[in-house]
Order: structure tokens, then C-alpha cells, then sequence
């Protein structure tokens, strides 16, 4: 089992259900796999997407930096701007204690990345951030199930699991 999220950094509704999501995997210790998908509207989404891999490309865990760095940026959404997200990623290195090159992205290697989680999102009919999803690999049951209401995730997870035994 997994939970699949496609996210925007800069959407309010991704940075209320994040902590929900968080609670999720740890409560289940199932992978939250969470794919980039910055909504046009947004003007330092994608930006912040290509953070957020080059956090992942540094973690030491299974995308611990990554995690904290999404966290970090939702709960100071309301003060990060195109102009200030640099400043907000600098401080949240320095309070990892790392340093941050100039330039995170020289090859677009990441924003290569965010592209193709977009790509995949577009393919699958998203529409809308969060789109989240519990997943399975159970033979007898749906693969997969939207949660359309997340009051609900939790009984989703266990009826997957259920299914799943």
C-alpha cells in the first residue's frame, strides 16, 4: 500500500492536507509518494518543486529533507512570494546545516523532474491539487481509490488494508 499525492507548493488546500498525509504515513508506515504538480496560477510553484527534488536528491532517508522542506514551505506559504522563496529555502537549509549553492539546478536535471511528474499528472486527467490516492496491489478490489474527502482517509487506508489480507 501506498498514499499518492500530486501537489502544488503555493496551494493552500496541498498545505492543509499535507499534515494529515504526514500523520498517515506514519500511522500506517506506508510511503507517501508525492508528485509535483505546479498549477499554472502559481507563480513560484514550479519553483519551489525544483527545490523540494534538490532537497530530495540530498537526503540521507527515504526523502527526509524533501519531506521537512515541503512542511517547512506550507507553513509559511502565506509570507513566501516569487521574491522571497529563495530566502525561505536558505533558511531552511541553514536550519538543516547546509550550505545552498547559487545554483541548485545548473544541468535542469530537476526541473526536468517537476516536468515529468507534471506530464504524468496531465496523463492520469488531474485537474485539481491535492489529488490524493491510496493505493494497492491487492488482486481482489479497486487498485486505487481517490480520497475525495480526507475526514475519510483513514477508513480508506483501512478498508484497503482489509481488502489487502
Amino acid at each position: 500500500m501506498a498514499l499518492v499525492e500530486f501537489a502544488d507548493l503555493e496551494c493552500p488546500d496541498c498545505g492543509r492536507a499535507a499534515p494529515l498525509l504526514d500523520q498517515a504515513e506514519k500511522t500506517y508506515k506506508i510511503p507517501l509518494v508525492i508528485y509535483d504538480f505546479p498549477l499554472p496560477q502559481h507563480q513560484w510553484a514550479f519553483d519551489a518543486s525544483v527545490y523540494a527534488h534538490y532537497f530530495r536528491s540530498k537526503s540521507t532517508k527515504t526523502n527526509d529533507l524533501e519531506r521537512a522542506f515541503r512542511l517547512y514551505i506550507y507553513s509559511n506559504q502565506a509570507q513566501v512570494t516569487k521574491d522571497k522563496l529563495r530566502s525561505f529555502v536558505e533558511k531552511f537549509a541553514q536550519e538543516h546545516k547546509m550550505s545552498l549553492p547559487f545554483v541548485v539546478d545548473p544541468q535542469g536535471k530537476l526541473a526536468d523532474a517537476v516536468r515529468a511528474d507534471k506530464d504524468k499528472g496531465t496523463a492520469l486527467g488531474i485537474q485539481h491539487t491535492p489529488t490524493i490516492y491510496v493505493v494497492s496491489n491487492n488482486r481482489s478490489g479497486p487498485p486505487f481509490v481517490e480520497v475525495v474527502d480526507r475526514k475519510q482517509l483513514f477508513n480508506l487506508i483501512d478498508e484497503m488494508q482489509k481488502e489487502a489480507k
